[in-house]
Protein backbone atom coordinates (compact mmCIF):
# COMPACT_ATOMS: atom_id res chain seq x y z
CA UNK A 1 0.00 0.00 0.00
CA UNK A 2 1.35 3.39 -1.03
CA UNK A 3 1.18 6.20 1.53
CA UNK A 4 2.91 9.45 2.42
CA UNK A 5 3.37 11.69 5.43
CA UNK A 6 2.83 15.35 4.54
CA UNK A 7 3.32 18.49 6.56
CA UNK A 8 0.66 21.21 6.61
CA UNK A 9 0.10 23.96 9.14
CA UNK A 10 2.96 22.74 11.31
CA UNK A 11 1.38 19.30 11.72
CA UNK A 12 2.00 15.97 10.06
CA UNK A 13 -0.66 13.83 8.38
CA UNK A 14 -0.54 10.28 6.98
CA UNK A 15 -2.37 10.09 3.65
CA UNK A 16 -3.14 7.60 0.90
CA UNK A 17 -4.89 8.22 -2.39
CA UNK A 18 -8.62 8.82 -1.79
CA UNK A 19 -8.29 9.84 1.89
CA UNK A 20 -10.18 12.79 3.31
CA UNK A 21 -8.15 14.88 5.75
CA UNK A 22 -9.15 17.70 8.10
CA UNK A 23 -6.28 20.21 8.13
CA UNK A 24 -5.59 23.62 9.60
CA UNK A 25 -7.21 26.36 7.50
CA UNK A 26 -5.86 26.64 3.94
CA UNK A 27 -6.82 29.62 1.80
CA UNK A 28 -8.95 28.57 -1.16
CA UNK A 29 -12.46 27.77 -2.30
CA UNK A 30 -14.42 24.55 -2.77
CA UNK A 31 -13.25 22.33 -5.65
CA UNK A 32 -9.93 24.20 -5.87
CA UNK A 33 -6.91 21.97 -6.52
CA UNK A 34 -3.90 22.27 -4.24
CA UNK A 35 -0.50 20.59 -4.10
CA UNK A 36 1.50 19.65 -1.01
CA UNK A 37 5.24 19.71 -1.71
CA UNK A 38 6.34 19.12 1.88
CA UNK A 39 6.41 15.30 1.83
CA UNK A 40 8.34 13.91 4.81
CA UNK A 41 8.03 10.18 4.09
CA UNK A 42 6.99 8.00 1.16
CA UNK A 43 6.28 4.28 1.55
CA UNK A 44 5.39 1.85 -1.24
CA UNK A 45 5.21 -1.74 -0.05
CA UNK A 46 8.65 -2.58 1.32
CA UNK A 47 10.53 0.46 -0.02
CA UNK A 48 10.56 3.58 2.13
CA UNK A 49 11.99 7.02 1.33
CA UNK A 50 12.64 9.36 4.24
CA UNK A 51 13.25 13.01 3.49
CA UNK A 52 15.95 15.23 4.93
CA UNK A 53 13.71 17.15 5.68
CA UNK A 54 11.61 16.61 2.52
CA UNK A 55 11.66 13.89 -0.14
CA UNK A 56 12.94 15.34 -3.44
CA UNK A 57 10.48 15.40 -6.35
CA UNK A 58 7.51 14.20 -4.29
CA UNK A 59 4.16 15.97 -4.16
CA UNK A 60 0.57 15.19 -3.24
CA UNK A 61 -2.39 16.48 -5.29
CA UNK A 62 -5.59 17.26 -3.42
CA UNK A 63 -8.93 19.05 -3.81
CA UNK A 64 -10.58 21.27 -1.20
CA UNK A 65 -13.88 19.67 -0.24
CA UNK A 66 -15.09 22.04 2.48
CA UNK A 67 -14.14 25.03 4.64
CA UNK A 68 -15.62 24.74 8.13
CA UNK A 69 -15.07 25.43 11.81
CA UNK A 70 -14.29 22.80 14.40
CA UNK A 71 -15.99 22.15 17.72
CA UNK A 72 -15.95 24.85 20.34
CA UNK A 73 -13.56 24.25 23.21
CA UNK A 74 -13.67 25.94 26.60
CA UNK A 75 -10.61 27.64 27.99
CA UNK A 76 -10.82 28.33 31.73
CA UNK A 77 -8.45 30.41 33.85
CA UNK A 78 -8.56 30.19 37.64
CA UNK A 79 -6.43 31.59 40.43
CA UNK A 80 -6.92 30.21 43.91
CA UNK A 81 -7.81 32.59 46.77
CA UNK A 82 -8.04 35.58 44.40
CA UNK A 83 -11.67 35.36 43.21
CA UNK A 84 -10.37 35.23 39.62
CA UNK A 85 -12.25 33.06 37.11
CA UNK A 86 -12.45 33.51 33.33
CA UNK A 87 -14.02 31.18 30.79
CA UNK A 88 -13.62 31.79 27.07
CA UNK A 89 -14.18 29.66 24.01
CA UNK A 90 -12.34 28.95 20.77
CA UNK A 91 -13.35 27.48 17.41
CA UNK A 92 -10.58 26.58 14.98
CA UNK A 93 -11.05 27.19 11.25
CA UNK A 94 -10.41 23.94 9.35
CA UNK A 95 -10.26 22.72 5.77
CA UNK A 96 -11.46 19.31 4.59
CA UNK A 97 -9.28 18.01 1.75
CA UNK A 98 -9.55 14.92 -0.46
CA UNK A 99 -6.24 13.41 -1.61
CA UNK A 100 -6.40 12.65 -5.33
CA UNK A 101 -2.95 11.31 -6.05
CA UNK A 102 0.64 10.87 -4.97
CA UNK A 103 3.27 12.04 -7.45
CA UNK A 104 6.56 10.27 -6.79
CA UNK A 105 8.45 12.18 -9.48
CA UNK A 106 9.30 8.99 -11.39
CA UNK A 107 6.45 9.35 -13.92
CA UNK A 108 7.80 12.67 -15.20
CA UNK A 109 11.29 11.16 -15.60
CA UNK A 110 9.87 8.19 -17.55
CA UNK A 111 7.97 10.55 -19.87
CA UNK A 112 11.15 12.51 -20.56
CA UNK A 113 13.04 9.30 -21.39
CA UNK A 114 10.29 8.18 -23.76
CA UNK A 115 10.20 11.54 -25.53
CA UNK A 116 13.98 11.57 -26.07
CA UNK A 117 13.92 7.99 -27.39
CA UNK A 118 11.39 8.91 -30.11
CA UNK A 119 13.58 11.76 -31.35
Amino acid sequence: MKYVVVQSGGKQYRATSGDILELEHIDGEKEQKITFNEVLLYADGESVKIGTPYVDGMSVDAVIVDQFRGEKIRVAKFKAKARYRRVTGHRQSLTRVKVEGINDGLASKKEKKVSTAKE
